[in-house]
C-alpha cells in the first residue's frame, strides 16, 4: 500500500495471533473503546516484515480481555497467521475528539512538563491507563515521576508550544519517584 504517510496514521492496537478457522484475529486494543475501530471502518495492518495492507472491518467483538477482529479478505487461518504480531493503525482523520478538553495520547507523549513555578520537570514518555484517570510517566535524565492526569494537578496543556503545566500538589513530585 503506497501513498499513506505515517504522520496520518494512529496506532490503535496489535494483532496477537489468529483465532479460529475463518481468519479472525485476536487483537490487543490501545483504543479507549471498540467505537474507535468501528468509526474508522478500515484498518491499516503493518506486519513486522513486508508490505502494509488496508482492510475493511467486518466485525469487532470483545473476547475476555482482548478483541476478535474480522477483516475483509482475511478468510483463512493462513491468511490471519501472516499478520501475527502486526501493528494496527487507522487514519487520524477518522477519529473525532470527544470532550473539548480531551487530547489524544500521541499529542501528549513528548510534551515538556513544567511546574507552575516555571521549573522544568521532564518529558512525558508514556501514559498509563489506571481506570479512574491516566497517569503520565515523566522522565528527566534518570529520574522518572508519575503524574496523575487530574485537573488538580494538570493546569494547562499547550500543544502549540508542546508544554504541559502542572502543580506540585501535596508533595506529589517527592512521593512518587519511580
Amino acid at each position: 500500500m503506497n501513498g499513506v504517510s505515517p504522520d496520518n496514521l494512529l496506532l490503535v492496537g496489535k494483532i496477537i495471533r489468529p483465532h479460529g478457522l475463518e481468519g479472525c484475529l485476536r487483537i490487543l486494543s490501545y483504543a479507549e473503546s471498540e467505537k474507535t475501530f468501528l468509526d474508522a471502518g478500515t484498518v491499516i495492518i503493518r506486519p513486522e516484515k513486508g508490505d502494509t495492507y488496508e482492510h475493511k472491518i467486518i466485525s469487532l467483538k470483545p473476547h475476555h480481555r482482548i478483541f476478535l477482529l474480522k477483516l475483509e479478505g482475511v478468510d483463512t487461518p493462513d491468511a490471519a497467521e501472516a499478520y501475527r504480531d502486526a501493528a494496527i493503525f487507522i487514519h487520524k482523520g477518522s477519529v473525532s475528539r470527544g470532550e473539548e478538553a480531551s487530547f489524544f495520547w500521541y499529542e501528549l507523549i513528548g510534551l515538556s512538563v513544567y511546574l507552575d513555578t516555571g521549573e522544568y520537570v521532564g518529558t512525558i514518555r508514556h501514559i498509563l491507563p489506571t481506570g479512574s484517570n491516566d497517569v503520565y510517566l515523566v522522565k528527566r535524565g534518570r529520574t522518572e515521576l508519575l503524574v496523575p492526569a487530574i485537573h488538580d494537578v494538570v493546569k494547562e496543556i499547550d500543544l502549540k508550544h508542546q508544554e504541559m503545566i502542572i502543580t506540585n500538589m501535596g508533595g506529589l513530585l517527592d512521593l512518587n519517584e519511580v
